[in-house]
């Protein structure tokens, strides 16, 4: 096996490029990310070079504003951005296909349903006619006050829904909303077909179609014939049937499908669109009043950079995706001699990934490499009678060497495993145990050193970068900030944001601050293949260290939970200035103790009367003075208001 260690230029002099390399900026990174002069992390949320946001600048700024991390900052440019380069892409692949209508984004709240981003993508959609896609009646509740005296903004309404659902929506159409119910299963027509009828409107409605094409990746099991929404072409066929009894043929006016999420592989896309563009043609010659095509979400988020058919790659481009789409559509709708339909496309986490990442600061570090041999323990085994176990690990540590790397690390191994049955039988003392935890960490260190000098590592070594990495503790919940993270090993780009141009000297997994042992991320991103170790500095005594999670704008902070009770982070919307630098345009305040506690049904107002009661009895019974209960009284006032997270 090639050593890594050599490709990223570990043992040479360290610059920025080195840095921009070994992270994998520029692959991942989209345009977005890069590293400056002063080895700090930057965002360019426009591609433009020179209009940059220094993110050391922007914690150091925080901080000076009493906002300690972590802290989600999302960059309301790149929203715009994104949005920018999705209309473009199909402006492009239109005109290149002489398509003969338009191309509309319904973006689905679902991706990030905090209000901020929801107005903000609403609001930059508004010139390209974007609208919004709902999933659930208290999503719909919230975009119908939102789409305030925009009626031919379009509302796509997908999810389960019962009759109040239903209800909610032939009321926003009739108040002149462009809005589409998508029939999920057959019992909504019936509820559609009520309340139009009760309220004397002509819906616009959808069906989904559920397709005979597979998925890809984590979420293949959502499209296909066991997916959990759509309809057959059966009851499609029979649901057209019933419009016609009623004379609403003309009333669909959709068809819909989902192909997946985050799908990483473009024939996955060509195959959903084809058929779905079929099932369009088919309606559409049965007298159907079709104008919208849906073909959903599913494009997907290069998070690795490795452009590859990996569940957190993708194997194609914004532009391709595009043009495949646009020109199979065409494809179809030219044979069979009917209209273009308006292509109307789902892609919530292509648009809002990008835009929000997470930074948070590093407590301090785990290291097993520290572990040092002494005269002082050379001396002991030579002093004293020392089982033979141990005088084996002493044998090997002083005979690593280039040649006997393998040999010396099997002993190591073998001499550790009887040293501790011994232990287990009482035969070793614990002042043995200590010494034979020194012994066989100094070796393995002592060998992965001469391993990092190689330019091929033997195969039985392949591990030992992972098995000495530290753990560095990171003040942040890895369950509330990035819950795919641990619920499906969703990789997200990882790295530090000051000191890139430094050579990193440890390798680290990241450890969160609850108290479950699933809170740590232990694969990274990679080019080549995922790492199970990241490269990371060594930390300095009263000298912050903080590291940046990007790419996480898409689900993350809805779908976190409350572990431990650790809340929502703080959040600031930063925008680039007209002028140069950049500025604050908004601040969200992470949780506080009280606030999450009320979350968990504790009445916080009681909690301050019955601690003061304490302090009252401690008094009393002359355990602490009067002074220290006052103290003692505000200091618990204040940490029910403070922050969740460990604050300087």
């Amino acid at each position: 096996m090639e050593n890594p260690e050599r490709k990223t230029g570990y043992t040479g002099r360290w610059n920025v490029e080195d840095s921009l390399d070994l992270y994998g900026v520029n692959a991942w990174g989209n345009g977005y990310f890069g590293i400056n002069a002063a080895g700090h992390a930057i965002v360019r949320p426009d591609w433009t070079e020179g209009r940059e946001i220094d993110l050391h600048e922007v914690v150091t700024g925080l901080a000076a504003r009493d906002l300690s991390t972590p802290v989600v900052v999302r960059f309301s440019d790149i929203l715009r951005h994104r949005l920018t380069r999705l209309r473009d892409a199909f402006a492009t692949a239109i005109a290149e296909n002489e398509y003969q209508t338009r191309y509309c984004a319904a973006i689905p709240i679902k991706v990030n349903q905090q209000r901020l981003v929801v107005e903000e993508i609403y609001g930059y959609g508004r010139e390209f006619g974007f609208g919004l896609e709902v999933g659930s009646k208290p999503e719909l509740l919230a975009v119908r006050a939102l789409t305030e005296g925009e009626s031919e903004r379009l509302i796509i309404c997908n999810g389960f829904k019962d009759d109040s659902y239903i209800e909610t929506v032939i009321l926003a159409a009739k108040l002149g909303r462009t809005i589409i119910p998508v029939v999920e299963n057959f019992s909504e027509l019936a509820l559609i077909l009520k309340h139009a009828k009760r309220y004397d409107v002509r819906p616009r409605l959808g069906v989904r179609v559920k397709l005979a094409s597979e998925g890809a990746g984590r979420w293949r099991e959502s499209s296909g014939e066991k997916s959990k929404f759509g309809l057959f072409v059966t009851e499609i066929l029979d649901l057209v049937g019933v419009l016609k009894e009623h004379g609403l043929e003309d009333c669909l006016q959709l068809v819909h499908c989902h192909p997946g999420s985050q799908l990483q592989d473009i024939r996955r896309v060509k195959d959903a669109v084809t058929e779905l563009a079929h099932v369009y043609a088919e309606l559409k010659q049965m007298g159907a009043g079709l104008q919208y095509i849906d073909i959903g979400g599913g494009l997907g988020v290069d998070y690795d950079g490795s452009r590859t058919n990996y569940e957190s790659s993708m194997n194609y481009t914004l532009a391709e995706y595009a043009s495949d789409v646009v020109y199979r559509i065409a494809n179809v709708c030219n044979a069979r001699g009917i209209e273009h339909p308006i292509i109307v496309s789902e892609s919530g986490r292509a648009i809002a990934a990008h835009h929000s990442l997470l930074i948070c600061d590093v407590l301090g570090s785990s290291q097993l490499d520290r572990f040092r041999v002494t005269d002082t323990d050379e001396q002991l085994v030579r002093g004293r009678e020392i089982p033979q176990p141990v005088q084996d690990l002493l044998d090997a540590y002083r005979s690593v060497s280039e040649r006997r790397l393998v040999e010396c690390y099997h002993d190591a191994l073998q001499a550790r495993e009887q040293a501790l049955q011994m232990f287990s039988v009482g035969y070793l003392g614990l002042e043995a145990r200590g010494l034979v935890e020194r012994l066989y960490w100094a070796t393995c260190a002592k060998i992965r050193d001469l391993c990092r000098k190689l330019d091929s590592v033997p195969e039985e070594l392949e591990g030992l970068e992972t098995i000495l990495s530290d753990i560095y503790f990171c003040n942040l919940s890895i369950f509330q900030s990035l819950p795919d993270s641990w619920a499906i090993d969703q990789l997200f780009p990882i790295m530090p944001v000051h000191r890139l141009d430094e050579r990193p000297t440890r390798t680290g997994v990241l450890a969160d601050i609850t108290c479950d042992s699933d809170g740590k991320i232990d694969h990274f991103v990679s080019l080549r293949e995922t790492k199970r170790s990241l490269e990371l500095h060594d930390l300095r005594p009263e000298e912050p260290y903080y590291i940046a999670f990007f790419l996480v704008g898409a689900y993350q902070e809805t779908l976190g939970d409350l572990h431990n009770l650790f809340g929502d982070t703080h959040v600031v919307h930063i925008k680039l200035h007209d002028e140069g630098g950049w500025w604050i345009e908004e601040t969200v305040k992470g949780d506080s103790a009280a606030e999450v506690l009320r979350y968990m049904q504790y009445d916080v107002e009681r909690l301050v009367p019955q601690f003061a009661r304490d302090c009252e009895r401690a008094v009393r019974e002359g355990r602490i003075t009067l002074p220290e209960s006052q103290a003692m009284r505000r200091f618990y006032e204040a940490e029910l208001v403070g922050y969740t997270y460990l604050e300087p």
